[in-house]
C-alpha cells in the first residue's frame, strides 16, 4: 500500500462526506473520520488488499459509526424546520406540538422562530430583545425538554 500520508491526503475527505451522508452532523463526521484514519493505521498490517482502500477504509468508518450509534443513541433532531419536514409523520407532529405547548413562553417562542420563522440565532435575539447566545441556549434547552418529553411520551 502507498504511504499512509497518501491514503490520507486521497481519502479523507471522500470519508468525511460518507460520514456526514449517515449522521448529518459536521462534528461527529470530522471525529470519526480522524477515528476512522486512526484504527486504520493501527491495522494497516490486516489490510490484505483483496478491496479497494476505499471500501476498506468505509467498512472501518461504518463501523465506528454504528459503535458511536449504539453509545449516544439516537435523539430527535428539532433543528431548523423539523415540523415542516415531510419526514415527520403526523403522529409525531401531534406529540411534538403536545410537547411544546410544556415549554415556558420564551422557549415556545424561540421554537417557533427557528423552526417556521427559519430565523437565524442572531434574528431570534433581535425579536425577542435579547442576545444572540441567550436564543441558542433558550433553544437547547428547549429542544432537551422536548426530547425527554417525547422519550416519556414514546
Amino acid at each position: 500500500m502507498e504511504s499512509f500520508e497518501h491514503v490520507y491526503k486521497q481519502y479523507a475527505q471522500f470519508i468525511y462526506k460518507f460520514l456526514l451522508s449517515n449522521c448529518h452532523d459536521e462534528s461527529i463526521a470530522q471525529e470519526l473520520t480522524q477515528e476512522t484514519f486512526y484504527q486504520a493505521y493501527r491495522s494497516l498490517k490486516s489490510y490484505d488488499g483483496s478491496c479497494k482502500v476505499s471500501t476498506w477504509l468505509c467498512s472501518i468508518a461504518k463501523r465506528l459509526y454504528a459503535a458511536y450509534l449504539r453509545k449516544h443513541p439516537s435523539t430527535i433532531d428539532l433543528d431548523d424546520s423539523m415540523i415542516a419536514s415531510a419526514q415527520v409523520d403526523p403522529v409525531d407532529k401531534i406529540r411534538l406540538l403536545k410537547a411544546i405547548r410544556k415549554l415556558s413562553e420564551a422557549q415556545k417562542e424561540v421554537i417557533y422562530l427557528r423552526m417556521y420563522g427559519d430565523l437565524s440565532f442572531a434574528q431570534i435575539g433581535e425579536v425577542m430583545e435579547h442576545s444572540e447566545n441567550w436564543s441558542r441556549v433558550t433553544f437547547y434547552r428547549a429542544k432537551e425538554k422536548l426530547r425527554k418529553e417525547m422519550e416519556n411520551d414514546g
